[in-house]
């Protein structure tokens, strides 16, 4: 943030909520580096295997099991163009933005909406905690930012997400008391993201935090209707302002549908440098500004819970400026509990999967014929062919009717394609595999050559053993990179252009 000074009106704001000492500090904080993380993908790993390839040295993120922090010499390693990153084994992720996602107590089997999903950090996080039971509807209201959004779940191998790009009132309607879980990353004046990025200080106006407030406040009315008895949700962002933060929380808690499914402030964990909320940081502008009337029955114990909210302060902990709220419906299960279901994945049934793949080649010889070289169990009724495009659709009981009429733009794991009496598998697919349930896999270590030249596109040699002809999965140290196409000794490269490491 060198040579770029705070506005003056943020400045008055920040002294008044935390004192002269801690802006100091503050603005002292704005002049060193912002922090870099890693997230683990555990939906295919731990850091404990991953620490013994990777080439650099983290630290734990406190508040994000799986995440990491990356030092200075971590980054001249450049982790977002190692063969690891291109595998799907990590997400990059700044570590404060870990903490939504880490504080929603999401359960295998739940139905979850991510309601401001791109670029998909967060999904990623909420998908590996469903690991693959359940349904993740991951939406954005831009098409075009979902286009990262659907890559990142694909890159991290998620089966069970349906990707939208559909208003939260949209939504709403479709989708009544639906919901275990909501996440809800909202748009917001960014004050957090100032040592990230000077334009958001050029940006930024006193005006600002009450325009973002009034989108949040109409996103967050939605999203309690979308959310069922019992349920959850967390509502973050990585401002500042008591308008678009402990104002917006006021706000939900004040809401008709909020007091009719008894939705309460339930406390995130406290790590070291978090700031609790505080009513007192509420102007009586802002206040009046929540549409909650002073004297409303039940609002001073609403203030009086706001300090189960967090702030992080990036002087005060390593990390961006973030704020996050945790609500819970009537009904819901302990959520102080930590204990978490574990999914289990059946043994393939290769008896049960060859009968389906007669029933398959009967409907659909083309998918059928690269289908008998998965050794992976699949309920081939949720098997869906559009226009060419074969989708595995998640393990929805009415998914047509759930989702018709809605812009989708990914329902499940898109397979590939039928082409002139052919089947070509896509990448997305190939993300979900590995050399036990692809066994004619190519299988590189990280010291290979191949790796590199795979993910430039080319075309690879093959020794005799390593690979039969035909499709071949292409993994590095176990973990998948994408298709080839063998034949005597030279293997075509089907890897994406957009996949590519340019």
């Amino acid at each position: 943030m060198a040579g770029k000074s705070l506005p003056e009106n943020f400045i008055r704001r920040f002294s008044e909520m935390l004192g002269s000492d801690e802006l100091e500090q503050y603005e002292d904080c704005l002049k060193r580096p912002m922090e870099h993380g890693l997230r683990v993908n555990t939906l295919r790993t731990s850091w404990d295997f991953l620490s013994g390839i990777a080439p650099w040295k983290t630290e734990q993120v406190p508040w994000c099991p799986g995440g990491r922090y990356l030092g200075a010499d971590a980054l001249e390693e450049l982790p977002s163009r190692h063969p690891l990153y291109y595998a799907g084994a990590y997400y990059l992720q700044e570590p404060s933005a870990m903490l939504p996602a880490a504080a929603l107590p999401v359960r295998p089997g739940d139905r979850v909406l991510d309601l401001c999903a791109a670029p998909g950090g967060k999904s990623t996080a909420l998908a590996e905690k469903l690991k693959g039971k359940g349904l993740l509807v991951s939406n954005d209201i831009s098409a075009s930012r979902a286009k990262a959004l659907i890559k990142n779940l694909e890159l991290f191998g998620v089966e069970n997400a349906v990707v939208t790009a559909e208003t939260p009132e949209r939504l709403a309607a479709h989708f009544p008391d639906y919901f275990d879980k909501i996440l809800i990353d909202a748009p917001c004046s960014g004050e957090g993201m100032f040592r990230k990025s000077t334009a958001m200080i050029s940006d930024w106006t006193e005006e600002k935090p009450k325009e973002y407030a009034a989108l949040q406040r109409e996103i967050i009315t939605y999203a309690v209707r979308m959310l069922r008895p019992g349920g959850m949700l967390l509502y973050s962002t990585c401002t500042y302002a008591p308008e678009e933060d402990e104002g917006t929380v006021l706000f939900l808690l004040n809401l008709p549908e909020a007091k009719e499914k008894g939705i309460r402030l339930t406390e995130i964990p406290a790590y070291p440098g978090f700031l609790p909320g505080n009513a007192d940081w509420l102007s009586e502008e802002a206040l009046a500004g929540t549409g909650v009337d002073p004297n409303t029955e039940g609002i001073e114990a609403n203030m009086a819970s706001l300090p189960k909210t967090m702030h992080l302060y990036p002087h005060r902990l390593r990390g961006e400026g973030h704020f996050a709220a945790l609500f819970t419906s009537a009904g819901a299960e302990d959520e102080n509990s930590t204990e978490e279901p574990v999914a289990t994945e059946e043994a393939f049934d290769a008896d049960k999967y060859k009968k389906e793949l007669d029933q398959l080649g009967k409907k659909l010889p083309e998918y059928a014929e690269f289908a008998s070289l998965i050794r992976k169990n699949r309920d081939l009724s949720r098997l869906k062919l559009s226009q060419g495009y074969l989708t595995y659709l998640p393990e929805v009981r009415n998914f047509e009717r759930d989702f018709g009429g809605l812009r989708v733009l990914r329902s499940g794991l898109f397979l590939g394609e039928v082409k002139k009496n052919r089947f070509e598998p896509s990448q997305a697919v190939a993300m979900t595999l590995s050399a036990d349930t692809f066994p004619n896999t190519l299988k590189l270590s990280l010291g290979d050559d191949r790796v590199l030249r795979y993910l430039r596109g080319e075309t690879l040699e093959i020794s005799s053993g390593e690979a039969d002809d035909g499709w071949v999965l292409v993994t590095v140290e176990g973990f998948p990179l994408g298709f080839g196409k063998a034949a005597r000794g030279s293997m075509k490269n089907k890897l994406l252009p957009g996949w590519r490491m340019n």
